[in-house]
């Protein structure tokens, strides 16, 4: 079975970091909006849908913890992996890696999260409709 391509919305505080970590989740082939900052995040939130959101460790602590509720007040099916260790304990963040993890890592957590873009009967039942 050929690996799910999802709509990633990937918000980082720092843009050198952004761009290099967006190019991996693209080669790794899913379509990846790329957002600076908080408010960038929010504005890209409000104009569409993804199927994953990642919160990367440049943001702001603040950012990150206020971010996973604005993910799911949009959409309560939108997945949210947050890049730094506190994730597990907030109750909006579907998964987390530690800050520092190598992409591999990131990329491999990816693979094991229940995204609804990445199994066939999700993505069937919503194209009907």
């Amino acid at each position: 079975m050929a690996k799910a391509k999802l709509r990633i919305l990937y918000g980082e505080g720092d843009g050198d970091v952004l761009a290099k970590q967006a190019a991996a989740f693209e080669k790794a082939g899913h379509v990846v909006q790329k957002a600076e900052g908080r408010k960038n995040v929010d504005e890209a939130l409000k104009k569409s849908t993804f199927d994953l959101v990642i919160l990367g460790s440049t943001l702001s602590r603040n950012d990150r913890h206020h971010l996973p509720y604005m993910v799911k007040k949009v959409n309560a099916e939108t997945s949210v992996l947050v890049m730094h260790a506190d994730g597990s304990r907030h109750p909006y963040v579907d998964a987390c890696v530690d800050t520092g993890s190598s992409m591999e890592t990131v990329l491999n957590r990816i693979e094991t999260m229940k995204i609804a873009g990445m199994m066939p009967q999700a993505a069937a039942a919503g194209a009907g409709r």
